[in-house]
């Protein structure tokens, strides 16, 4: 197991990024353990919060080696 750090950000509608939205952190930079990258990601995708699931095509997650 290696470590691992991810954070997860939801993007603005194009609509309500001219109104002046702007980009929020839904999930502070978490440390994990995982085997690799797509392990660590899908820890990252188990914690986000259920009002993002409505819209993962806002959502983006980046995952990094520790």
């Amino acid at each position: 197991m290696k470590p691992f750090q991810f954070i997860a950000i939801l993007h603005p509608t194009g609509e309500a990024r001219k109104t002046g939205a702007a980009s929020e952190v839904i999930v502070e930079i978490t440390t994990v353990l995982a085997k690799d990258e797509s392990g660590a990601a899908m820890l990252a995708g188990r914690a986000l919060p259920e009002t993002a699931l409505e819209s993962l095509a806002r959502v983006e997650v980046i995952v990094r080696p520790f």
